[in-house]
């Protein structure tokens, strides 16, 4: 296989194509779950584009936001995966290594490797952060240190926020108003509750992400006592919490119209509305036993992969209302 269409196969699927071998990029992909670094790259660009909207862009910026928050996901992706397996939870009988490559049962990396690579990805985040510090403001770092604190004890003791309950919370929070509310922050040198507001609607879809994938490992989370919140809910109350939580996105992108928070063209996400549907039938029905012929092979995964669908085309049409917002004003 091409190694362009090899590269692309892994960023669509979270997987190595068949009968491939690993490359030095194929290897690192892999390893730090790039298939959902573009959810970080919306919550960028919605923080930017809210900036535009105000009159304040700076390129320069936003390219060291970009890389920094990618790098930020990665070492969160990385750390999580380690203390997951050091805590005997990502075993080769959990869907965490079923569906996808893990870094270090799977042989990809050792654990030095892993820790080396989270300290100099998190090295060259904090370079980035006390650029931006020095050049915009403290609340820069302010905002840098929660969001590694959130991310690293997401999993990591005493905290564990994942094991409570809570980690859906936390992926809110992060891909909500720190990110977006950070970018913005950047450009625009403050902050104001509107732009927090307006980072509401692309948090729950993402939240809506981690929900899908808790709902997928329901059985062996409650089994390995992993008090995600869906089993902290109960898996028919978690359906209903998840169905509800998409159509909160909705309903507060027409809140931030009707209030002029956000530009009306961001009301061209209810493009989006079939596959919302289609969420809503997925969450409906009961998961197949086996996988579907037409389903991506990251089996035995299945609500995180529709979650993920309807978040793509969500947040695009949501980027792009705010984007043709700076140029028509209506």
């Amino acid at each position: 296989m091409n190694i362009l269409k090899k590269w692309k196969f892994i960023l669509d699927t979270g997987n190595l194509p068949k009968g491939e071998s690993f490359d030095f990029v194929s290897k690192w992909l892999l390893a730090t779950r790039a298939e959902v670094f573009s959810m970080t790259l919306t919550s960028v660009l919605i923080g930017a584009l809210l900036s535009a909207t105000s009159g304040y862009f700076n390129l320069f910026y936003l390219i060291l936001i970009c890389i920094g928050m990618i790098l930020a996901h990665a070492s969160n992706n990385l750390i999580n995966d380690y203390f997951d397996y050091k805590q005997g939870l990502d075993t080769k009988d959990y869907y965490r290594v079923q569906y996808a490559p893990h870094p270090i049962v799977s042989g990809l990396m050792s654990e030095k490797e892993l820790l080396s690579a989270f300290f100099i990805f998190g090295l060259i985040e904090l370079i980035i952060a006390i650029y931006l510090f020095w050049k915009v403001g403290v609340l820069v770092l302010v905002l840098a240190i929660i969001g590694f604190l959130l991310s690293v004890f997401y999993v990591a003791p005493p905290l564990k926020l994942k094991y409570i309950g809570l980690g859906e919370i936390i992926i809110f929070l992060i891909w909500g108003p720190l990110i977006t509310g950070g970018t913005y922050y950047v450009m625009a040198k403050n902050l104001n509750w509107n732009i927090i507001l307006a980072s509401i609607p692309y948090g729950l879809v993402v939240m809506n992400v981690l929900l899908g994938k808790h709902l997928d490992k329901y059985d062996k989370d409650k089994e390995k006592n992993v008090k995600t919140l869906p089993v902290v809910l109960g898996f028919k109350n978690a359906i209903k919490f998840a169905k509800i939580n998409t159509a909160m996105f909705y309903v507060v992108v027409i809140l931030l119209v009707l209030f002029r928070i956000i530009t009306p063209f961001a009301l061209l996400c209810f493009f989006s509305i079939n596959r919302f549907r289609v969420l809503m039938n997925i969450f409906d029905t009961k998961k197949p036993e086996t996988k579907p012929d037409f389903f991506p092979d990251i089996w035995p995964l299945w609500y995180v992969v529709w979650a993920f669908w309807f978040n793509k085309m969500a947040g695009g049409l949501f980027i792009l209302g705010l984007l043709l917002g700076i140029f028509i004003k209506i």
